[in-house]
């Protein structure tokens, strides 16, 4: 009876139709799949930072926004500005665009601004200078934490309520950079975590982490240090004048000045001839 059933299921296994490999659609998958040797084409949505060298070097042309990204600085408190200001302008620029319904009266009505959540910031932030380079101060709220833990808590609800956050946490651990990078997958707003130049030997969840240095004159030296992609070789020199230092500033101050000339070295005086005393002479023997 066992080798008649099995008999029976031969001619039903031999009227399937054979597997046939469905075609691949390179379009819809080269959002998903990347290579290392290659710049990530991630699907997610990225800001443009305003240089475009830069924009040239990050994978999908852009700052991310699904994802926490690491500075790492030796001076907190003043090159993440110069760095960050033309895409947190653009961030605002674009919602600030009318909505596609006319509300009553014919009035246009406007999406409301999302906040930045400025967290433990090293300064005390200058609402004048923010404000000059395209901020809205209506929009920027100053958080001052106690604690690293609290600051790590204002941070985490800040993504989750997907706000543009600017956080200084110089004491985060790895896990909970990764917390953050994981609440970070759910949230359209920039995330940019400000940490020193000493942790990049670290591991970090985050899958874009950046040194930011001084450049000759008003330029930013900027090193991606991790990115999904190759490894970054070398240095940019990013033109990041302040905005209301750029129309006092002549062609010639935008560029660092020569270095001196070194002086050439006085010659080696020549030691003076001595003059024998009289009662030097030898003596003449008679």
């Amino acid at each position: 009876m066992l080798s008649a059933s099995l008999a029976s299921c031969v001619p039903c296994a031999a009227l399937r139709p054979p597997l046939v490999p469905l075609p691949l659609d390179d379009a819809r998958l080269q959002g998903w799949l990347w290579r290392g040797s290659s710049l990530s084409t991630a699907a997610d949505p990225t800001l443009a930072s305003g240089f475009a060298a830069l924009d040239a070097e990050l994978p999908g042309g852009g700052w991310p926004l699904r994802a926490v990204t690491e500075l790492l600085t030796s001076q907190p408190g003043v090159l993440e500005w110069r760095l960050l200001a033309p895409a947190l302008r653009g961030w605002w620029a674009a919602q600030a665009l009318p909505a596609a319904a006319p509300g009553r009266r014919g009035r246009v009505v406007t999406s409301a601004l999302r906040s930045l959540l400025l967290i433990n910031p090293p300064h005390t932030p200058h609402l004048p200078g923010l404000q000059a380079l395209g901020l809205p101060p209506s929009a920027l709220i100053w958080v001052e934490a106690s604690t690293p833990a609290q600051a790590l808590w204002a941070a985490e609800q800040a993504i989750k309520s997907r706000v543009a956050v600017l956080a200084w946490l110089p004491e985060a651990r790895p896990e909970q950079i990764r917390r953050l990078q994981v609440n970070a997958l759910s949230s359209d707003a920039p995330a940019f975590l400000m940490r020193p130049e000493r942790v990049q030997q670290q591991s970090s969840a985050a899958p874009l982490r950046l040194i930011v240095q001084p450049g000759e004159g008003w330029d930013l030296a900027v090193h991606l240090l991790k990115r999904r992609g190759p490894a970054h070789e070398g240095w940019l020199e990013l033109p990041a004048v302040p905005g209301a230092v750029e129309p006092l500033l002549t062609a010639a101050k935008r560029k660092p000045l020569p270095a001196p000339m070194p002086e050439p070295a006085p010659a080696p005086a020549s030691p003076p001839m001595e003059r024998p005393h009289a009662l030097a002479r030898p003596v003449l023997q008679a």
